[in-house]
């Protein structure tokens, strides 16, 4: 395991370097994203209009923020990830056609992620749920917002942060999936379970 440095926007050499286990600390751009604004992300991207946040070596978060107003200043006051997989259907073209590196969230994500991941030179990364409070001190101010007709959780909120982690690698640009694997050794440990109490009964 290594500890990693990142500042956006992010080369595709440094995101080539991560290995599934390594830390990963942020600083300069990220951008939140749930449902809503991945579904307007393909969107866009299908009807050639043009994203009103340049995404390319950027770090797209599984976000929906708590946020205050202050005068004409939004503040983040939480800031936790939400499921990542939910978002299986569209990160591998999200990935593809806008150049994103870092994708962060929880609970890991799935395949057609994966691959997309080793093509294009990006990772995924989850940050630990329960820790919304620890991910707000992290951003500095909040750069702007957009699709705020999306509601407040489904926008995409461009956050300036710094040192923003622990992030912990879970898919690297190799493809490899560390929840996958982790399901798949548990699975082959319940089948040896199963076949010596078999044994043992007969």
């Amino acid at each position: 395991m290594a500890v990693f440095t990142l500042r956006t926007p992010i080369e595709e050499p440094a995101v080539r370097s991560l290995k599934i286990g390594d830390v990963v600390y942020v600083s300069g751009t990220i951008v939140t994203a749930r449902d809503a604004a991945h579904r307007r992300i393909v969107e866009y991207l299908k009807t050639g209009k043009t994203l009103p946040v340049d995404l390319r070596g950027g770090v797209i978060y599984h976000c929906g923020p708590v946020v205050a107003r202050s005068n004409s200043e939004w503040e983040i006051l939480s800031a936790g990830p939400t499921t990542s997989t939910r978002l299986e259907l569209y990160e591998p073209e999200v990935i593809e056609k806008t150049g994103v590196r870092l994708i962060v969230g929880k609970g890991g994500m799935g395949p057609k992620t994966a691959e997309a991941c080793a093509k294009y030179g990006a990772a995924y990364a989850t940050f630990t749920g329960g820790a919304a409070v620890l991910a707000a001190r992290a951003v500095k101010r909040v750069t702007k917002v957009e699709w705020l007709d999306l509601g407040i959780p489904e926008a995409m909120w461009v956050l300036e942060v710094e040192n923003f982690g622990p992030l912990i690698v879970v898919i690297d640009s190799t493809g490899r999936n560390y929840v996958e694997e982790v399901v798949e050794k548990a699975r082959e440990r319940a089948k040896i379970l199963r076949s010596r109490n078999t044994s043992t009964k007969q």
